[in-house]
């Protein structure tokens, strides 16, 4: 049986290949789940994804499954909680960012912002489809993930800088960054048609 291509970041490990496979680079436009993983990705800095990937559930179970409402409730006895929490990163700044951005993400709905549209519509509201051949080619920030992480913070969010809204761009499908010969670059480019 021969094996299929993928993106060599994935390496052997069967979980990882499962992320990769059904999740990573799949467009993405509901605008909870984007919170969600623009929280997860913040958590990963200075870290491997696969680290914050493997604790996935758990941050869902501690951070209420990221409902900002409820998150942005969260008091000091919480945060002295999740930081008791083995399940989850225990970094005072990556706990309290979630937080934060909870908030940030409320004051944009209040103000009318839908923020799946606000954060699709630095990729023009559709993926960027690229055509790399090797891993080597892929960047890991863009003048895209810069606007991002520029705006996104100015609006209150943090731990968005713009190589970790890059990381984030690329797994919620907003950039087709799987290489040409992987078995899901296709699909996925059909995905952001």
């Amino acid at each position: 049986m021969s094996q299929q291509q993928r993106c060599p970041w994935c390496g052997d490990d069967p979980f990882y290949q499962q992320y990769h496979d059904q999740v990573w680079g799949r467009p993405v436009y509901d605008a909870k789940d984007l919170f969600a993983k623009l929280c997860l990705d913040g958590q990963q800095a200075g870290l491997s994804w696969i680290t914050i990937l493997r604790k996935q559930q758990t941050y869902y179970q501690a951070y209420a499954d990221f409902e900002p409402s409820e998150i942005a409730k969260f008091d000091q006895a919480k945060v002295e909680e999740l930081l008791q929490n083995p399940g989850i990163i225990r970094n005072k700044l990556k706990v309290n960012s979630v937080i934060r951005n909870a908030k940030s993400y409320l004051a944009m709905q209040e103000q009318g912002i839908n923020f799946s549209e606000y954060l699709w519509s630095f990729v023009g509201g559709k993926p960027i489809q690229n055509s790399w051949t090797s891993m080597a080619d892929i960047p890991t920030e863009t003048a895209e993930s810069q606007a991002m992480s520029k705006a996104l913070k100015k609006a209150g969010f943090n731990f968005v800088g713009p190589t970790i809204c890059y990381a984030f761009m690329q797994a919620v499908g907003m950039v087709n960054d799987h290489l040409v010969d992987c078995h899901v670059y296709q699909e996925c480019l059909e995905l952001g048609r």
